[in-house]
């Protein structure tokens, strides 16, 4: 389905996160929120993908928008798919950053509490790729200011990427609205449809 997104969101988060909500709130004012599937994923990587393969065919050839965790999620799905992704401050190789997580976890959204295992951190192992090395398939979009992830662990890694770098910003990625011209035209949909939307209103 031409123009349609899917989107990803990070460890511990949920479609009810800053981004997806405004993201969803535009697809809903341009009349497409047929064409956008946010799911709430399951915490363990190998049911996490078997979501996310799902709403790939549901929605044909979307755009991969992945924020943080959701941005290893999808460079393993575009890569193995051929499908274009936009990455927000993603993380990279999270299996080799887990090993002081271990144990209770809760999201931060739902209050579902859960067991991250070793398990988890091999299952996450399993879905790392070489780095991409597609500039017309693959965005990353960093913050130098991300608290969470070092950015510049994502800018080696996706070097041959188109890379937008701000300095400052946070690990939510101040400004996202405003941002989402970009987002939505490199998903293949028309400017003509959303340029009477104000997003620094949203």
């Amino acid at each position: 389905m031409s123009g349609s997104i899917l989107y990803i969101h990070g460890f511990n988060s949920a479609p009810a996160s800053n981004k997806a909500t405004r993201l969803i709130q535009v697809m809903d004012q341009l009349g497409l929120s047929d064409q956008l599937r946010v799911p709430y994923l399951h915490h363990h990587p190998r049911e996490a993908i078997g979501q996310l393969e799902q709403a790939i065919e549901e929605l044909g050839r979307p755009l991969l928008v992945g924020s943080s965790l959701g941005g290893y999620y999808a460079t393993h799905l575009a890569e193995r798919h051929g499908l274009k992704a936009l990455l927000i401050n993603p993380a990279v190789s999270p299996h080799r950053m887990f090993d002081g997580y271990l144990g209770a976890q809760k999201n931060l959204y739902t209050d579902e509490a859960w067991e991250l295992t070793h398990d988890h951190v091999t299952a996450l192992a399993e879905l790392e790729v070489a780095a991409p090395q597609d500039p017309q398939r693959f965005q990353v979009w960093l913050q130098t200011g991300d608290e969470t992830l070092d950015y510049r662990l994502a800018q080696q890694y996706y070097r041959a990427c188109a890379l937008r770098i701000q300095a400052g910003g946070d690990h939510g990625f101040q400004g996202f609205a405003e941002q989402l011209p970009a987002m939505l035209s490199f998903a293949g949909i028309g400017a003509d449809l959303y340029q009477a939307i104000d997003f620094t209103a949203l």
